[in-house]
């Protein structure tokens, strides 16, 4: 009986092993294995978004779709709620975000990023004929920024913005829209949105950005530990190589990393 009960513990334990060896087992192999690197992102001109043909394109949309080509695999791009882009990321049922994230180091904390590839920077944008000296004058006035991101960190790091009455919004369009509207005097966003969509030709044209704040990094994030970053930097050199990155930012009206 003894050698039984031993037997059966014995597989157990082979057995756990064995799941455990699964669980760690290398991300860029599952990703190649199942021939697709699932993308998460959010809807964000000039990253990835659906132009006015329906085609959805974007500086991220190609650049991944490039990345993903020099990796043997497919993109497969899923829309998330940015506010549990971690949550799904370690769940599993997305491979990276891949969304214009500025790269923090609480982030880098929790998950794996690549090497930045743009530069960004945080803005304060308004209606083009208010009058603005410094971030001091929005004291007491309504201020938006997208939820968890880095517009809402700019807003609760600055001295001037902390005297604001800070309103989160689901997306950083939605910010543009509040502005535009007069629901919220300011908003606080990435320069690279900002370019895109707002002044003359835009559906913004009554909207200014009206000083830059903190200048940051965009980087792509995989799973903490995940060797799918190292692989998609290697993918990144080969790409700057070829000139492809410098035609996509030159395309988008964006600045690389250097």
């Amino acid at each position: 009986m003894k050698k039984i009960v031993a037997f059966i513990m014995a597989v157990a334990m082979s057995l756990a092993l064995v799941a455990c060896g699964g669980e760690s087992a290398s991300d860029m192999e599952a990703i190649k294995a199942k021939g697709e690197m699932v993308i998460g992102y959010t809807v964000y001109e000039p990253m990835n978004y659906t132009d006015e043909n329906g085609i959805f394109t974007g500086f991220d949309t190609e650049l991944a779709i490039a990345v993903c080509k020099k990796l043997g695999v497919t993109p497969k791009f899923v829309e998330i709620n940015w506010d549990t882009k971690e949550v799904e990321l370690n769940a599993g049922s997305i491979d990276c975000v891949w969304n214009g994230m500025t790269i923090t180091e609480e982030r880098q904390a929790n998950m794996e990023i690549t090497n930045p590839y743009v530069v960004n920077a945080q803005v304060v944008v308004m209606l083009a004929d208010k009058e603005y000296n410094n971030t001091t004058d929005l004291a007491g006035k309504n201020v938006c920024a997208e939820q968890g991101s880095a517009g809402q960190s700019t807003i609760e790091a600055d001295e001037g913005l902390k005297q604001a009455n800070y309103i989160p919004k689901t997306v950083q369009t939605d910010c543009l829209m509040e502005v535009a509207a007069g629901t919220c005097d300011a908003a606080v966003l990435d320069i690279t949105l900002a370019n895109a969509m707002i002044g003359e030709g835009t559906d913004y044209a009554n909207l200014a950005i009206k000083d830059q704040l903190a200048e940051e990094f965009y980087g792509v994030a995989f799973r903490k530990g995940s060797d799918a970053a190292a692989a998609t930097n290697a993918a990144f050199e080969a790409l700057i190589a070829d000139g492809t990155m410098a035609a996509l930012a030159e395309k988008y009206s964006l600045t690389l990393a250097e």
